[in-house]
């Protein structure tokens, strides 16, 4: 039984997100089952359609709407811990070879969810699982806690030039 390793993508660069599920695609190919929870998100992006075309990746959304304008309200936290919850028995489980945590570090940074808690689920999963963590803002804990660390840092961006999001692309 091979070890897994907890991987960490964070920074302010874009990239996080679109790692995770490359690592997902990878392992997904190779036979592997991948459980990915989304944290913050509740929108249909593009990547949740992934599991309607590739055998072995669940996704789940923990979230409603971006409330990176707003302050999160009593569901966000609540829907975020049930979140937590869930993956922390997938984790514990094996049942999955793969697990993804996607913005898990946005969910502690807005108090929905704590370092310890996060903490003790990465603890407590079984011994051969993977797992991936990201968002913007992981603490030095949770980085501590990573085998693997990788920050994307901005360099340029066309956001910064009015382009918005484009489907398929960045969304």
């Amino acid at each position: 039984m091979e070890k897994g390793y907890i991987h960490v993508y964070t920074g302010n660069g874009k990239g996080k997100t679109t790692a995770a599920f490359g690592l997902a695609l990878r392992a997904a190919m190779a036979g592997k089952k991948v459980y990915i929870g989304q944290f913050v998100k509740g929108m249909a992006y593009s990547e949740t359609k992934c599991s309607d075309y590739i055998a072995g990746i669940e996704i789940e959304q923990y979230g409603t709407t971006c409330y990176i304008d707003r302050n999160p309200d009593e569901e966000d936290v609540q829907r975020a811990r049930r979140g937590l919850e869930k993956c922390k028995s997938i984790l514990a489980s094996g049942a999955f070879d793969v697990v993804v945590l996607d913005e898990i570090f946005i969910a502690v940074c807005f108090k929905l969810l704590k370092d310890d808690e996060v903490l003790e689920a990465l603890k407590g999963k079984a011994e051969p699982v993977e797992v991936v963590l990201t968002g913007r803002y992981a603490s030095e804990a949770l980085i501590e806690a990573a085998d693997l660390v990788t920050e994307m840092r901005e360099i340029k961006h066309y956001y910064t030039q009015g382009v918005l999001s484009r489907e398929g692309i960045d969304c």
